[in-house]
């Protein structure tokens, strides 16, 4: 009778159902053949969503350097003009932003394309300026892959040549699941803020590269100056904790100030007293910026249904559901935590790695 009225629903279902024969428990009856309707089920397209995962030990960790752990990702492309004046040339050109884990530090760094050695020219830049990090997060982008595989190729072919204090100190890439950007969820907010202020400030003029290279480093500047924690409304409060106090030791935007941590309390005025407390950033970090982040907003219970062997679809977003590939499960990647977030699927393709924000369990005859 379902596949008569044509994948009706529930209630439709039970009404026709009625006109000849009045089931006990009828609803509940008609629930569970919706259910379990393939068809039905691949329409629905529901997704898993476990429980929300702990920080990461960089984020939540006091001390070291800033950009010790940092997340990479880039944004664009945007125009760019190969000189000023009428007749200029447009080019694409690329930005990419580096994301300090434990301060929200960014530092911006402009490029020609999306390819390996310009990464990794890029990569040194940053490195040069903002000092060499032992962690590196970013997506499964060709760029960072590309990279990451040259680095790699480097550190085996010249392994005898290198140093061993060298060959120990080397940078620690992390890639995240393919197709879940939530993962790195706070690059992507530097993302979203970057382009806030690019796109109030361009407007539909293009730069050439040595302007948009300043502006981008001004937007810098101003990113780092925002406050890590809420803004208090009492005049008397000292001013709100920044990046930029852990880079310069001060907002990027404010006056200079003299460093009054090591004098006596005693022998400094009022206002030299208010900046020696503002200058006790790190104890201020972790007492008041911490907190912050230990909140969960959603997926505070776990919703884990998925078993090996079990039949789901991928959830594509430019396919429509029925054309979303077919799989069965075959291993599973719990987090630290223990908490399964990342599932391996058999296709017909080969075996590709989703999170479970992009899988669709299918009915089974078990349902009830």
């Amino acid at each position: 009778m379902h596949v008569k009225l044509l994948h009706a629903g529930p209630r439709l279902l039970l009404a026709s159902i009625r006109e000849m024969y009045w089931p006990i428990g009828g609803l509940k009856l008609a629930k569970c053949c919706y259910r379990q309707c393939y068809l039905c089920g691949r329409y629905k397209g529901r997704v898993i969503n476990p429980l929300m995962g702990n920080l990461p030990q960089g984020r939540v960790t006091p001390g070291g350097f800033p950009f010790e752990s940092v997340g990479v990702d880039y944004a664009g492309p945007i125009m760019s003009a190969s000189r000023q004046g009428r007749g200029c040339k447009l080019t694409k050109v690329y930005i990419l932003i580096f994301v300090c884990f434990a301060t929200k530090a960014v530092h911006v760094e402009l490029t020609g394309d999306l390819t390996s050695n310009n990464y990794l020219s890029a990569l040194r830049r940053f490195i040069s300026r903002r000092g060499k990090p032992k962690h590196i997060y970013s997506d499964n982008g060709t760029s960072f892959v590309g990279a990451y595989n040259e680095i790699g190729r480097f550190i085996k072919d010249n392994c005898n040549s290198l140093s061993e204090n060298l060959a120990q100190e080397n940078i620690n890439f992390h890639f995240i699941p393919p197709q879940a950007p939530h993962f790195g969820g706070l690059w992507e907010a530097g993302v979203k803020s970057i382009k806030y202020h690019l796109r109030r400030i361009l407007g539909n003029c293009n730069l050439t590269y040595e302007e948009l290279n300043t502006v981008l480093v001004q937007i810098e500047g101003v990113l780092n100056s925002r406050p890590l924690t809420p803004l208090s409304t009492d005049p008397d409060d000292l001013l709100p904790l920044t990046p930029g106090h852990f880079l310069i030791g001060r907002p990027i935007t404010s006056l200079p100030s003299q460093n009054y941590e090591e004098v006596p309390s005693s022998r400094l005025s009022r206002y030299q007293r208010i900046q020696q407390l503002r200058q006790h950033f790190s104890r201020r970090w972790s007492k008041e910026y911490l907190s912050e982040l230990q909140q969960r907003s959603k997926w505070r219970s776990n919703a884990d249904t998925l078993g090996t062997g079990d039949l789901v679809v991928l959830k594509e977003d430019n396919l429509p559901p029925l054309k979303w590939r077919l799989g069965r499960i075959t291993a599973f990647h719990p987090g630290a935590d223990g908490i399964n977030r990342v599932a391996d699927i058999r296709t017909a393709t080969g075996i590709v790695r989703r999170p479970f924000c992009k899988i669709c369990p299918l009915p089974n005859n078990k349902e009830g």
